[in-house]
């Protein structure tokens, strides 16, 4: 609902910065804020976040629920002038949430239009827009407010540290540290280790982030990381068989039974159909034999459908801010309609297989890459990260249920729809060899560069 609020005062605009960007309504979000400098300088007990958006604003609601001091900044005075009531919206079941509820997060949160304002932070956290060149600008100038000893951090999802770090003149203290939404109900968060990222710097993160009460993993730099890596091709096939005549309801429904925490289509919608566009982008420059672009996203991004931040997506929600349980949109179909392929008839199992198998093999090609160290690693992300079933265990753990072969007989339907169900040169070699997939990947996690074939001499009693 919008106020009309009367004009700020000279000490409130000047507390921020109204007058120079002519919002009268951002003058209620001083009152009860700290004022300038009063943000403490204890490590870990700050946080600055730059982005007011979904991502942001759920952060800033894990740190207050955790008794950190918050600021916030967004170049959208739109953005800070609604961001206390979705923080309080994070942090309590009713909706709207009480007054006094977002009355406390103003005590406790600084809503600030100026960067500079997050000189004070232990950790900062940029969490803008899914484009490089944005988060390679907005980085770049807040290196120079940064206190000496802070962390400087990127929530991207998909985009190399690298090449966000290209601009910077210390990057060694910059990482990523990227969360999961929704953030309320997704304990992991990956610490991405650049390759000038500090020790020192890995460490400080690893404890803000168990601050949080979250759950850190340290992965390697590259595009998606681990848990996009995963998650990407079991979205991108649930996208591909709406257009093979796969009804949402069903998809959603097999994912479920199966365990998943949240359907893909679901998932979508919560991320953000926008900023899935954005990341799966990367996703495609980086592995284009893969990666099936789908028509149907790009038409709901065109269209503004961008899930639950919009209202509407491939469900309707009452609100952005709303917790009931949402219903399908009619719209969709008519979009599937308009590049909607010949039907292909599937048994619910089948379209258990298309969405889990691309996802199993993205995870045998992390190990074989060194990207992480183990296959609990890839497990542990995926059901903290993705809500894979912790009864199942993760990807790796469900093909181990399975053994090699059975996996390959279970793809061996789907190779003609190109690279993204081929088996992986690892995999074909732990089939070979009559190895486990439980030993074999235990293998190469442990050995690094030893692949199944030489891992037939080894003499492991894991072998079955």
């Amino acid at each position: 609902m919008v106020r009309h609020l009367p004009h700020p005062t000279h000490s409130e605009t000047g507390a921020l910065g109204v007058d120079r960007f002519g919002d009268p309504r951002l003058a209620e979000l001083s009152h009860g804020v700290p004022t300038e400098g009063s943000l403490p300088r204890k490590p870990a007990a700050t946080l600055g976040i730059v982005g007011a958006g979904l991502m942001g604003t759920s952060i800033a609601a894990a740190a207050v629920r955790r008794h950190f001091r918050v600021a916030i900044t967004d170049v959208r005075p739109e953005s800070l002038w609604t961001a206390a009531d979705r923080i309080a919206a994070e942090l309590t079941d009713e909706q709207p949430p009480p007054p006094v509820l977002i009355e406390a997060v103003r005590r406790r949160v600084e809503l600030t239009l100026s960067e500079a304002r997050l000189d004070c932070c232990a950790v900062v956290l940029e969490s803008v827009i899914e484009q490089a060149e944005v988060k390679r600008s907005v980085l770049a100038r807040l290196e120079r407010f940064l206190a000496p000893e802070a962390i400087l951090a990127t929530n991207t999802s998909t985009i190399p540290i690298g090449e966000l770090a290209s601009g910077l003149a210390d990057p060694s203290r910059f990482c990523g540290l990227h969360f999961f939404h929704p953030v309320r109900s997704r304990p992991l968060v990956e610490v991405v280790r650049g390759s000038r990222t500090s020790q020192a710097t890995l460490m400080a993160a690893e404890a803000f982030v168990h601050r949080l009460g979250k759950v850190p993993v340290v992965v390697a730099d590259g595009p998606g990381f681990l848990v996009n890596r995963l998650l990407f091709p079991y979205l991108s096939e649930a996208l591909e068989l709406l257009l093979e005549g796969v009804e949402p309801q069903r998809i959603e429904g097999v994912a479920h039974r199966f365990g998943m925490a949240m359907g893909p289509l679901r998932l979508l919608d919560e991320i953000g159909l926008d900023t899935a566009v954005l990341a799966g982008r990367v996703l495609y420059q980086a592995f284009p034999e893969r990666i099936v672009p789908s028509p149907l996203l790009i038409a709901m991004y065109k269209a503004k459908q961008w899930g639950r931040k919009s209202g509407r997506g491939f469900f309707l929600y009452g609100s952005p801010l709303a917790a009931a349980e949402p219903t399908p949109d009619p719209a969709v179909d008519r979009l599937i309609a308009t590049w909607a392929r010949e039907p292909k008839p599937l048994s619910d199992e089948q379209v258990l297989h298309r969405l889990l198998l691309p996802m199993l093999l993205e995870a045998t090609r992390l190990l074989a890459e060194g990207k992480v160290t183990s296959a609990e690693e890839v497990d542990r992300a995926a059901v903290l990260g993705l809500g894979f079933p912790a009864s199942v265990g993760g990807p790796l753990a469900w093909a181990a249920r399975l053994g090699p072969r059975e996996v390959l007989r279970l793809l061996e339907p789907w190779q003609s729809l190109g690279p993204r169900m081929h088996p992986t040169e690892w995999l074909l070699e732990a089939a070979s060899c009559g190895r486990s997939m439980r030993a074999a990947v235990a293998d190469l996690g442990a050995r690094g560069e030893l692949s199944p074939a030489d891992a037939c001499h080894v003499g492991d009693p894991r072998v079955v």
